[in-house]
């Protein structure tokens, strides 16, 4: 049975500018798929430049009114946001399992890792506090004042539609900022429920607007905002080549930036570590939504002396996943996104087998559950020449490496363009802290596989990005600093 929702209204199915729900101006619209199935079950407008220069226009009209609130108003606000979020729970659940694929159970709890976000950013409101700084000469009062930074396009990506829009839709209107927004075409209709939810917690007009977009016209709405000196900050997570371009076209604008990019987060398990630790943590890390997230361990190192008591191990575990649909309870891994995720993950898997590597598990399509499913998969006898350790996987692949030195698997884990997350496994207290001082990543797991929470920074260094999000950190990203010195006192 297909999953559905209580409360229709949480599909509005149309653009959101001004404080009005729109079509698109030129009237068109694009389909969303169920990835379980391939079969559309809605469809959104597929909007262009003249929605998102309108969307544009409203948000910078609110801006005024919006930065004079008092931050405990803006908190206000937010917290009922947050209420209505965590009572239509179960329904926003069942819409991200829908169109994202992911199992219910992880549905639900994205919905909560969402709304810790905005609960999180309701309280940072009333705490963006300035300095007083003392005068170096007499007669004078210094002060720093933390301002808005203006309008806020945020662009998120597709594979956790909930937590990524609360991630930037609240930090932006609790430092006083409005917002325009497109979701990632795979993923509309959980953005577009989101929203809904703020309207009727009081956003006022314009404050928030949010506007939909196919793959092929997603450029076309986005380069209105880069092109505009009114939109001052583009936050934005999805892949490291499209930052980049997002990076260069702000330039002309000096826009402010936080880029959230690719990964490829090694794992790393010493000969002294707690075995069944390290498999639960790999399991959490590498298969939550099918190995779709940014921190999924993409390289897994295990020394050779725990090696094969390690991947048997794992191989048991990996075995007994449930791979189904989100309308099964039981589904532990859902369906890939789409076609090309499939394709990609394929890819690598045959790369890595053709270049010596041993599949212990998996290693197919499950085309008899449909189009989009590919088998939870361990791989041993990986190296570095193989794809699966340059690019991102982005699917069920655990791909195994023996290591025998700590200075060598260091270097490895090093030894690419990207530094978003890292993990690893020791009992060394002094290991601890020499690998957490050498690892070039901004996320460290120690002896842990679930990393993420609203009170701390997320972000990475290299080509994964810079900024961060969530904690007392994340509310930064969305102010500037005033310099006041007042003489003659």
């Amino acid at each position: 049975m297909p999953l559905t929702i209580q409360h229709d209204d949480l599909l509005p199915g149309r653009n959101f500018i001004g404080g009005q729900w729109r079509e698109a101006q030129e009237g068109r619209r694009f389909d969303v798929t169920d990835p379980a199935t391939d079969a559309v079950f809605a469809t959104v407008p597929d909007s262009g430049a003249l929605d998102a220069a309108a969307a544009l226009e409203a948000a910078h009209a609110a801006f005024a009114s919006w930065r004079a609130v008092p931050a405990k108003q803006r908190a206000q606000i937010l917290r009922r946001w947050n209420d209505l979020v965590l009572a239509h729970q179960d329904d926003l659940g069942r819409l991200i399992s829908r169109e994202q694929g992911k199992p219910l159970a992880e549905g639900r709890g994205e919905v909560a890792y969402a709304s810790s976000y905005v609960d999180w950013f309701a309280g940072e409101a009333t705490r963006a506090n300035g300095d007083v700084i003392p005068a170096p000469v007499p007669g004078r009062r210094m002060f720093a004042l933390k301002e808005p930074v203006g309008v806020v396009a945020a662009i998120t990506p597709w594979n956790f539609p909930a937590a990524m829009i609360a991630r930037k839709i609240a930090p932006a209107l609790a430092a006083g900022c409005t917002v325009v927004c497109k979701p990632a075409e795979d993923t509309p209709l959980t953005s577009l429920a989101l929203v809904r939810l703020a309207e009727m917690a009081g956003v006022p007009s314009g404050v928030l607007n949010i506007v939909t977009a196919s793959r092929q016209r997603a450029a076309e709405v986005v380069d209105v905002w880069l092109d505009d000196p009114r939109v001052r900050k583009i936050s934005f997570t999805g892949s490291t080549p499209v930052g980049k371009h997002l990076a260069r076209r702000s330039a002309d604008t000096l826009k402010k930036l936080s880029l959230e990019l690719g990964g490829n987060a090694p794992f790393i398990v010493f000969d002294d570590a707690d075995l069944d630790a390290a498999v639960d943590g790999l399991m959490v890390a590498k298969f939550r939504n099918g190995g779709q997230t940014c921190v999924c361990p993409n390289r897994v190192f295990v020394h050779s002396a725990v090696h094969d008591t390690f991947v048997d191990k794992l191989a048991a575990r990996v075995s007994a996943l449930k791979v189904g649909p989100a309308s099964d309870e039981a589904s532990q891994v859902g369906p890939m996104i789409n076609a090309r995720a499939v394709e990609k993950i394929e890819r690598h898997v045959n790369d890595a087998v053709e270049r010596g590597a041993q599949v212990v598990v998996g290693g197919q399509r499950l085309a008899s559950m449909g189009s989009n499913y590919f088998a939870p998969t361990l791989l041993v006898g990986v190296d570095s020449s193989m794809a699966c350790s340059m690019e991102e996987t982005f699917g069920p692949v655990a791909p195994v490496t023996r290591f025998d030195d700590a200075a060598d698997v260091i270097r490895a884990a090093n030894g690419t363009p990207f530094g978003l997350a890292a993990y690893f496994y020791t009992r060394d207290v002094r290991r601890v802290w020499r690998l957490a001082d050498a690892l070039e990543c901004g996320l460290v797991g120690i002896n842990e596989g679930a990393l993420a929470a609203e009170a701390a920074p997320f972000g990475g260094v290299k080509e994964s990005g810079y900024g961060r999000e969530g904690s007392v950190h994340g509310l930064d990203e969305y102010v500037h600093l005033k310099y006041l010195c007042q003489g003659q006192v």
